[in-house]
C-alpha cells in the first residue's frame, strides 16, 4: 500500500470515529412510572430499600435475570425519542434496582420496556411527559 493509501485509510478511519459517539454500554428501550411502589419484586413492602434520592427503577424482563436484578445499580442515559428535543443532553442518572416491572405495583407508561424508572429519575434525563425513551445504560 502507497504512503498516501495508508494515510486516506487513515484519515477515513478517524472521520467515521467522530461521526458515530462511541457506546459502552447496551441499549434498550426505557419507560417511568410513580408511587404506590410499595409492595416490590425485590424487597416486599420496606420503604428502607428506596434510595433517599428517589433514584430508583424496575427490571424490564431482558435485565431481571430471575430476580438477580434486585439492587443491581445502572447508569442510563436517554439516547432518542419519538418527540425531538425528548431527550435532556448529557444527562445521566444512575439508579436501583428494587422492582420487576411486570409485576410493579403502578403500571408503567409504556409497556415491555428494558428499565422503567421512578418519574423523578426518567425526569433527570428526559421529559416526564414522554410515555417512553430509547437509552443507553450499563451495570456499574
Amino acid at each position: 500500500m502507497s504512503i498516501f493509501g495508508a494515510a486516506s485509510l487513515s484519515l477515513l478511519i478517524l472521520l467515521l470515529a467522530t461521526l458515530f459517539e462511541l457506546s459502552y454500554g447496551d441499549v434498550g428501550t426505557c419507560a417511568h412510572y410513580s408511587a404506590p411502589y410499595l409492595p416490590t419484586a425485590c424487597y416486599g413492602n420496606s420503604s428502607s430499600q428506596f434510595p433517599s434520592s428517589n433514584l430508583f427503577a424496575a427490571a424490564g424482563e431482558g435485565i431481571w435475570d430471575n430476580g438477580a436484578a434486585c439492587g443491581r445499580q445502572y447508569l442510563v442515559r436517554c439516547i432518542s425519542a419519538a418527540v425531538p428535543r425528548t431527550c435532556l443532553p448529557d444527562q445521566m442518572v444512575q439508579v436501583r434496582i428494587v422492582d420487576r416491572a411486570q409485576t410493579s405495583r403502578s403500571e408503567p407508561s409504556s409497556d415491555g420496556v428494558t428499565i422503567v424508572l421512578a418519574t423523578p429519575a426518567f425526569g433527570t434525563i428526559a421529559d416526564p411527559s414522554a410515555p417512553s425513551i430509547n437509552v443507553e445504560f450499563q451495570q456499574v
